[in-house]
This record gives C-alpha cells, sequence and structure tokens, in this order.
C-alpha cells in the first residue's frame, strides 16, 4: 500500500525506477552512457585546457567557450555517474537529501548553461553588428562579471525550487520508499512522486522558471535577427558566408539546447508522456554536454588550429 511519507527532513528513500521498461538491456545502456560521459569529460576538459594555454584564443568568445565548457563538464558530471551507479545497482536507490542536492546542482549548472549560451548571442551580435566597439563593448572583465551574474541568477533560481521541494510530502511504500519514475533527481518525476500540494511549485516553474527561459530567449532570437540583418547587407557572398560560420556552430546548441527544455519543462504535465520526457531528458543531460565542444571544435579553425599546435608545437599553422 501507499501512503504518504514524511518530507525530506526525515529521509524517505527514494528509488528510480530504470530508464525504459522493455527498452535496452542495462548492460548496453551503461555502455553507452559510459561513452556519453567520457566523450563529454574529454571534449570539454580538452577545449578548456586549448582555450588557457593557447594565447591566439584569448578573445571574449572564447572566453565565454571555455566557461561554458566547465558548466557542461559539471551538468553531465551531476547526473551522468549516478545514472551508471544505478544501472550497475539492482536497486538503484538514492536518500532524499542526495536526490535534492543532485536536483539543486542540476538546476544550478543548467540554467547557467541557458544564460550563457544567451551572453555567447550577444558577443556575436556586437561582433558582427558592431565591429569598431567591439574591443570596447565586449572584453575579459566584462565576460567574467557576465559569466558570475549567470551562475549567480542560476544559484538563487535552484536556492528557491529546492525551498519548494523541501516542505513536500512522498507518495512511499509501508517502508518509506518513494517510487520515482525517471534516472535522476529531475523536477517533474520529484513533484508527480508527492501527495502534497505542488501548485505552488506548478506557479514557480511557469512564472518564475518561465521568465528566466524567455528572457534569454527573446535576447538570443533579437541578436539573431539584428545578425541576419547585418549579414544580408554585406556586399560580398565571402563577407556573408565568414560571418554567419562564426554564428553556425552556437545556433545549432541554441536549437537544441532551448527545444529539449522547453519540451520538458513547459508543457502541461497532461500533454507529455514519461517515455518522451525521459528521452528529451537523455538529449538535455548526456547529449548536449557531449555534443557543444564537438560542435564547436570541429566547425572552427582556430580551435583546430590551436589543438594542432599543442600536438605538434613547433609546426607553425596557418
Amino acid at each position: 500500500t501507499m501512503a504518504c511519507a514524511s518530507n525530506a527532513s526525515h529521509t524517505p528513500i527514494f528509488l528510480l525506477v530504470g530508464l525504459w521498461k522493455g527498452g535496452p538491456p542495462n548492460s548496453l545502456l551503461f555502455l553507452l552512457f559510459l561513452t556519453a560521459y567520457m566523450g563529454a569529460m574529454v571534449g570539454n576538459l580538452t577545449l578548456v585546457l586549448l582555450i588557457s594555454w593557447d594565447s591566439r584564443l584569448s578573445t571574449p568568445m572564447y572566453y565565454l567557450l571555455r566557461g561554458l565548457s566547465v558548466i557542461d563538464t559539471g551538468l553531465a558530471t551531476v547526473t551522468l555517474p549516478q545514472v551508471l551507479a544505478h544501472l550497475a545497482s539492482a536497486q538503484p536507490a538514492i536518500p532524499a537529501i542526495r536526490c535534492l542536492l543532485q536536483f539543486f546542482f542540476f538546476y544550478v549548472f543548467g540554467v547557467t548553461d541557458t544564460l550563457v549560451v544567451a551572453v555567447m548571442a550577444v558577443d556575436r551580435y556586437v561582433a558582427i553588428c558592431n565591429p569598431l566597439h567591439y574591443p570596447a563593448v565586449m572584453n575579459q572583465q566584462v565576460c567574467g562579471r557576465l559569466l558570475a551574474s549567470c551562475w549567480t541568477v542560476s544559484f538563487i533560481h535552484s536556492l528557491l525550487h529546492v525551498g519548494l521541494l523541501f516542505p513536500l510530502q512522498w507518495t512511499g511504500d509501508n517502508e518509506g520508499v518513494v517510487y520515482l519514475p525517471h534516472f535522476f533527481c529531475d523536477h517533474r518525476p520529484l513533484l508527480k512522486a508527492s501527495c502534497s500540494d505542488t501548485k505552488p511549485n506548478e506557479l514557480a516553474i511557469f512564472l518564475e522558471g518561465g521568465l528566466l527561459m524567455m528572457g534569454p530567449c527573446i535576447l538570443i532570437l533579437l541578436s539573431y535577427a539584428r545578425i541576419a540583418i547585418t549579414i544580408s547587407r554585406l556586399p560580398s557572398a565571402a563577407g556573408r558566408k565568414k560571418a554567419f560560420s562564426t554564428c553556425g556552430s552556437h545556433l545549432t546548441m541554441v536549437t537544441f539546447l532551448y527545444g529539449t527544455i522547453i519540451w520538458v519543462y513547459f508543457q502541461p504535465p497532461s500533454q507529455n508522456s514519461q517515455q518522451q520526457d525521459m528521452a528529451a531528458a537523455v538529449m538535455y543531460t548526456a547529449i548536449t554536454p557531449l555534443a557543444n565542444p564537438f560542435v564547436y571544435s570541429l566547425r572552427n579553425k582556430d580551435v583546430k588550429g590551436a589543438f594542432q599546435r599543442l600536438l605538434v608545437p613547433n609546426r607553425v599553422t596557418s
């Protein structure tokens, strides 16, 4: 029988109920998630190393990209090792306090990620639409302050949502075990597992969370609208191609990142199935941190040049 268990301060145990019922075997999922985690760590840490080491990558764009790589490393580390431990375990349980801690840090890294991506759009806008003012407007001091602001806003946002989760009671069995139909402690599954009134939580997601998503979204859309107008007015096709190539990687990641977030968090609960939620969450937690460094490095001559100089120090690269 299921009953209302105590709130998080009395430490119920959350049981993370698998990934997909009747889906791929756990051994295959373990291998896939391990590959994604190792790839994300190697890719992002390589990018951090290259940008820190190579003086030619000391521009604001790369300063922000290094910040994004640090965030992606954190985002992958908050969720994926836990997933691997649970795939290897017969009883994937997690104490409530640790569950809420995972949720807090997942939100901190996840929200900072979306805010930094918006700052990067503004950086591209200034570089393409106001190139003469670019060195004065976007320098490392300004970028440092912007990154610090992103972290601060994200931290306050995450504290608010954890604060709203903490008093909730949970639907548990006789042993106080709460079944969480997900592979990490995410917001929607936690709310669904509660037997308390979650209207304040839902309201906070739509109002405060929505505002926090809409602000950066509008900033990105306005930046790219101005960029598109500026590029279309460039006289030469080569100039247009060069200007757009500096935005292509960023635009790819923006579409991917915001698409999955809006899909998971801003649909009414009745509209999205558990399987769809889980698939989008896999994209967000495993694929985005893995894809970011490769999208940015494979499409970028500066990064490829820095990588060659790191591997072959005496080689002169154009």
